[in-house]
């Protein structure tokens, strides 16, 4: 759920925040977008496919995060975290369950699309599903990198993304049918205008 990719997201940048301090504003933003960028799919075109472009992410990883290292430019940090965090959300749909409107009953092996592997990679099902208590005690516990170390503006987002997560998890069984795409895109939406408040 998104809840979970935010956490994530945001306890990478905590990390790179801790090495790269100069750059923990553009950091952070970086890491909230990529994090739930893919997602977007669930708007426009197919779940876990049309955004979900894993070797991109990888290589746009590799090629800033060089030049980060170099010249130690913050926005090359930042693009870096980007394209990890973004990275990242694919690996965590993958280990997760499927997409489909009633992902507990696990009939869908679609996991994430990966284009070099030519088709769908079939889920994990680590955290049996989006919403699941599984999920929800993740995002818990990848919200505490943040939440320790991040400022203001950033542990506000990660207790919204929560208290949405929350929320999702105790009635995720009785609306199958939003197959976790408007509580996901609320929470994003959430997230990122929290920062973007709390930035002025």
């Amino acid at each position: 759920m998104a809840p979970t990719h935010v956490a994530m997201s945001l306890a990478l940048a905590a990390a790179v925040v801790f090495v790269a301090p100069a750059a923990a504003p553009f950091v952070v933003m970086a890491a909230l977008v990529g994090g739930v960028f893919p997602d977007l799919d669930m708007v426009v075109g197919v779940h876990r496919k049309t955004l979900h472009q894993v070797e991109v992410f990888v290589v746009g990883s590799v090629g800033f995060g060089a030049v980060a290292l170099v010249t130690g430019d913050p926005l090359a940090a930042a693009a870096a975290t980007g394209f990890v965090a973004a990275a990242l959300h694919c690996a965590a749909d993958y280990l997760g369950g499927s997409s489909e409107a009633r992902p507990w009953e696990a009939r869908s092996d679609r996991g994430v699309y990966v284009r070099s592997l030519g088709g769908w990679v079939e889920p994990r099902r680590l955290a049996a599903y989006d919403g699941s208590p599984g999920d929800l005690a993740l995002a818990a516990a990848l919200s505490v990198p943040g939440l320790l170390t991040l400022g203001d503006g950033p542990r506000g987002v990660l207790l919204a993304s929560l208290a949405v997560g929350v929320a999702y998890t105790l009635v995720r069984k009785r609306v199958p049918q939003l197959s976790g795409r408007a509580p996901a895109v609320t929470a994003a939406l959430v997230a990122l205008y929290s920062v973007l408040v709390r930035r002025r």
